[in-house]
């Protein structure tokens, strides 16, 4: 052994009964965008986008050997991503099933962001955004018809997306406004010293 000890593996996901279980058995890492993280988290949780995942590797394989990891989002679908690609970069780490959703569903308290504005999870804004565009295009469609082709880029989008598990739409979404961190929002290097520290 090379003198720095592994915090034991967690399973691969977790309840929110077993993760409340142990309050202080974990690092927890939420993926969400900043304005989400901003609206409720899990106590104590750091907010690391599942977009600068790569980027913060080496804090975050730091704090996986000091406990596990607990990776949360909106439902479970990104923290499911974010623990595959810790896997790839050789980070063991669990998810929280059905996110912080669930845990405030469960009854257990979310901490909020001074004046945080509580922006939509952004499965919603996506299916939002997503149906709009449909829509515009079927109506400027039946004025001109080349416009219906909008409707079906729209719909090829989408089956990409479930097949792929990943969204381009959530990606620029996710650069709106109303997606930012507030003004008392940690600084991403700050969160990493946090992890690495």
């Amino acid at each position: 052994m090379n003198g720095s000890q592994t915090a034991p593996l967690p399973p691969t996901s977790l309840t929110t009964a077993e993760a409340a279980a142990r309050p202080d058995g974990f690092t927890v890492v939420d993926v969400r965008t900043p304005g989400e993280y901003a609206s409720g988290r899990l106590p104590g949780a750091l907010n690391v986008p599942l977009d600068r995942l790569g980027e913060a590797s080496a804090a975050l394989t730091a704090a996986a050997r000091r406990r596990p990891l607990l990776i949360v989002c909106a439902s479970g679908a990104r923290s499911a991503r974010g623990c595959a690609r810790l896997a790839d970069l050789g980070v063991a780490a669990a998810t929280l099933e059905g996110g912080t959703g669930a845990w405030a569903a469960a009854g257990h308290p979310l901490e909020r962001g001074a004046g945080a504005r509580t922006p939509w999870p952004m499965d919603r804004q996506v299916r939002l955004a997503a149906g709009s565009l449909v829509v515009a295009g079927f109506l400027a469609g039946l004025a001109w018809p080349p416009a219906h082709w909008l409707s079906g880029l729209i719909g090829a989008g989408l089956v990409f997306s479930g097949a792929t598990n990943t969204c381009g739409m959530a990606a620029l979404l996710a650069r709106l406004p109303l997606n930012r961190p507030g003004s008392d929002a940690v600084p991403f290097e700050e969160t990493l010293a946090r992890l690495a520290g």
